[in-house]
């Protein structure tokens, strides 16, 4: 904790004598977001840095906050009225990386302001249901996300989960109009998928909603 606390007197200090938005203060604001210390990325963002920065690997200061489950950090951002659907270099934005990583506080935090909860390609509900993050995935869902959107390759949430092994995301999904049914672009079904990936329960559990083989 005395370390913590030692780098953010550190980063504080840095406020009072780097001006504009150099590099140095970009590098403090990144270590800040690190930190969850929001009362320093707050003093960034009021001397000028640009809430939607984006560094040298493509990502966007509310992405970072948002993979990294930084609440207090994504919370100061989100007042400075980021893009809040704004894409990081791999195209995942800050709700997708929030549901990939089970950050729920930020999941509401983004909802609450109007992410988006559907994009073309992978979407937040197939972050969700690749990693089984229940809680989110009922979230996006009573928020409006489409349960059958498609990627690129036409994988839906379900057929994420159905290859992960993950049952009891399956049942919900379902539960909410999951076509069991649903194509890839190459030809593969949710049961094809559970198959080919050794999920014996997942796959039972597909037949006996009605999948066909």
């Amino acid at each position: 904790m005395l370390i913590l606390y030692l780098r953010k007197i550190l980063l504080l200090f840095a406020l009072t004598v780097v001006t504009g938005a150099q590099a140095g203060v970009y590098e403090d604001m990144l270590q800040a977001i690190e930190l969850d210390d929001d009362e320093t990325v707050a003093a960034l963002l009021k001397r000028g840095v640009d809430v939607n920065s984006v560094g040298p690997s493509g990502e966007p200061l509310l992405t970072l906050g948002a993979r990294n489950g930084k609440p207090a950090v994504v919370k100061t951002l989100l007042a400075a009225r980021p893009k809040l659907n704004a894409p990081n270099a791999n195209g995942e934005t800050a709700l997708m990386l929030a549901a990939f990583g089970g950050h729920v506080e930020i999941v509401q935090q983004l909802l609450a302001k109007g992410a988006a909860v559907d994009q073309p390609g992978w979407t937040p509900l197939s972050y969700a249901a690749a990693r089984n993050q229940l809680e989110i995935a009922r979230l996006l869902i009573k928020a409006g996300a489409k349960v059958d959107a498609e990627a690129a390759n036409g994988t839906t949430a379900l057929m994420m989960a159905a290859r992960e092994g993950h049952l009891a995301m399956v049942l919900l999904l379902l539960e909410h109009g999951a076509n069991i049914n649903h194509k890839t672009k190459a030809g593969y079904t949710p049961l094809e998928m559970a198959i080919a990936h050794g999920r014996r329960d997942v796959a039972e559990t597909l037949l006996k909603a009605g999948a066909k083989q």
